[in-house]
């Protein structure tokens, strides 16, 4: 792994040209996916990797995934304070799907407020010297607060890096703030609060559907969005309520 601001490509094959043209290629879509290890970046990855209109996918995280796939090139960063060294990386890429985060109480309100604010900044600050006509979509979480004056610091760090980006200048940045994430899949949960949400979903998705996304619908929303032709510019907000009546109308099953 890599340490201080140094990055390591780990896969730079190249897409297959049997069956291609270098002209088809040319009009697919690079994508570029921060946090790939986690719930939600997961499944943007795959479905990043399974969708016919994208070319290239590059991941970038502190490890490798395991995952083999000719559209894939992944790149070990060790320090996202500093995201300098990924500017030829970032080169030339159409969008982002910001996915980097943490739980609160996994790590001090220091951390939190790094992995959360700081993070995104930075590397927002290099995709955009590099990729300036990039779509961005962005992980943020339900009550985040573009006042930066909520008492609880998930809330107050979510809208400080929403404001963060909207002063960046992409020209298409999309925030989607979901309530509970089902997970879909097995895993150890963080904390007590999650395995209680985990063991009452069935009845939670019946009497508040809009309160809960699953894992998979909302990475495919995230990735499809940027995905999508339009000339609308400017910040497009995704509550809870929004992601799945987008989920609807990307006929994806909702949860």
């Amino acid at each position: 792994m890599s340490t201080g601001s140094k990055s390591v490509l780990c896969d730079d094959r190249e897409l297959p040209m049997s069956s291609i043209t270098n002209r088809a290629v040319a009009n697919m879509k690079r994508l570029v996916v921060i946090g790939a290890s986690g719930m939600v970046g997961s499944y943007a990855l795959r479905y990043a990797l399974e969708d016919p209109a994208v070319g290239v996918v590059t991941s970038i995280g502190r490890k490798k995934l395991g995952v083999s796939h000719t559209k894939l090139k992944e790149v070990v960063h060790g320090d996202f304070a500093d995201c300098s060294a990924l500017a030829a990386t970032l080169a030339d890429q159409d969008a982002a799907i910001f996915c980097l985060g943490a739980y609160t109480g996994s790590v001090s309100a220091t951390q939190l407020r790094a992995i959360t604010v700081d993070y995104t900044i930075e590397f927002s600050r290099v995709l955009r010297e590099s990729s300036p006509e990039a779509a961005f979509s962005f992980l943020s979480g339900n009550g985040a607060d573009p006042t930066e004056r909520s008492r609880l610091p998930f809330a107050r760090y979510k809208g400080e890096a929403e404001n963060a980006l909207s002063a960046a200048g992409f020209p298409r940045i999309y925030i989607f703030r979901p309530a509970y994430i089902y997970p879909v899949e097995p895993r150890k949960e963080p904390n007590f609060s999650y395995r209680l949400m985990r063991a009452i979903y069935p009845a939670f998705r019946m009497l508040l559907p809009n309160q809960v996304i699953r894992a998979d619908d909302l990475a495919r929303a995230m990735v499809d969005v940027v995905l999508q032709k339009t000339d609308e510019r400017g910040k497009f907000v995704f509550e809870n309520r929004d992601i799945r009546a987008l989920v609807k109308l990307l006929q994806l099953p909702a949860a």
